[in-house]
């Protein structure tokens, strides 16, 4: 069997990741978090109920490196997968987790587990602006436009220069079930199902074009990445290959809802939307290093989001 420990695993792509490792016949799932019990965990014989504490229940933005490459030996993984990671919040706690928990790790791999493998989930957001019309390949100059895309490219950095059996999965814009509403389709989708009958949905700018992504697209990439021979090139983008309009992608979501009010922009949108206008992935390297393709739709992805949207209050998206 081999033992694999997915860290963040109650995340909103952890947890896909470590269902989706944890279908697979020879595998055994640790559970890696900041502690506490998390619902309904997966072990390698499928779906157990009732509660489970993490087998590894640390905050790598703030661990030791050796109390955690200590932890590591203890629990002998075959592979380490860092789903770990904040998409927002204050510079400190994003260098923290990001960039601080990445390196921590990359330092605790190496004393614990040197043979270990090594995934990483970084970010499409190190890449920074794109040229409209040209896909990003890993080759592409790094220029982060904000806190969250530099820390997560330090974090990159660490990994890739970490000596270790190694690869960053650079995912792109992740879509589906528990999305968050810090992101904009899980904001959306929560405002669609809150308002009532004829009440629009006011957003900011949706001029932006994005690579959307199934979240089990990811999870898959992920399976492959730690089962694949090695060495594997240090950084593969994960995303569909395909620019998508934001302004497409709401008048999408809104038809899965039923939603038939109006859909009203208004002021700039998000920071990184301002900065950023256009972004898709050149994911043919995934595709020859992995045998990795996106299988999911767009509408997919969306309606498995919205699906699992719970009601909440609110409509200013």
């Amino acid at each position: 069997m081999r033992r694999i420990l997915v860290l963040g695993a109650r995340g909103y792509l952890g947890a896909p990741v470590a269902a989706r490792l944890a279908a697979e016949p020879d595998v055994t799932v640790l559970y890696g978090g900041r502690g506490g019990p998390r619902e309904g965990a997966r072990g390698a014989q499928g779906a157990r109920g009732g509660r489970r504490m993490p087998d590894l229940g640390v905050d790598i933005g703030s661990v030791p490196v050796d109390v955690l490459a200590a932890a590591l030996a203890g629990l002998r993984p075959d592979a380490v997968v860092n789903c770990a990671g904040l998409a927002s919040g204050p510079a400190s706690a994003l260098a923290a987790v990001n960039a601080r928990g990445a390196a921590a790790l990359c330092e605790a791999v190496a004393a614990g587990v040197p043979a270990a493998r090594l995934v990483q989930l970084g970010s499409a957001g190190e890449y920074g602006p794109g040229v409209p019309g040209t896909p990003l390949r890993e080759s592409a100059p790094a220029r982060p436009a904000g806190v969250y895309g530099a820390t997560k490219l330090a974090g990159t950095l660490a990994v890739a220069g970490s000596g270790l059996d190694a690869v960053v999965l650079r995912v792109f814009n992740p879509v589906g079930a528990g999305a968050p509403l810090s992101g904009l389709p899980g904001r959306l989708a929560a405002a669609f199902r809150a308002a009532p009958p004829g009440a629009p949905v006011r957003t900011g700018d949706l001029g932006a074009y994005r690579d959307f992504v199934d979240v089990a697209d990811v999870a898959d990439a992920v399976a492959l990445a730690v089962a694949a021979p090695g060495p594997l090139p240090p950084v593969l983008n994960i995303g569909s290959g395909e620019p998508t309009l934001v302004r497409d992608l709401a008048g999408r979501l809104a038809g899965i809802a039923g939603f038939t009010g109006r859909i009203e922009e208004s002021g700039t949108g998000s920071e990184r939307s301002a900065a950023v206008s256009w972004t898709a992935a050149d994911i043919s390297l995934a595709a020859s290093a992995l045998g990795w393709r996106p299988t999911r739709t767009l509408d997919d992805a969306l309606r498995s989001l919205y699906e699992a949207t719970a009601p909440t209050a609110g409509a200013r998206v």
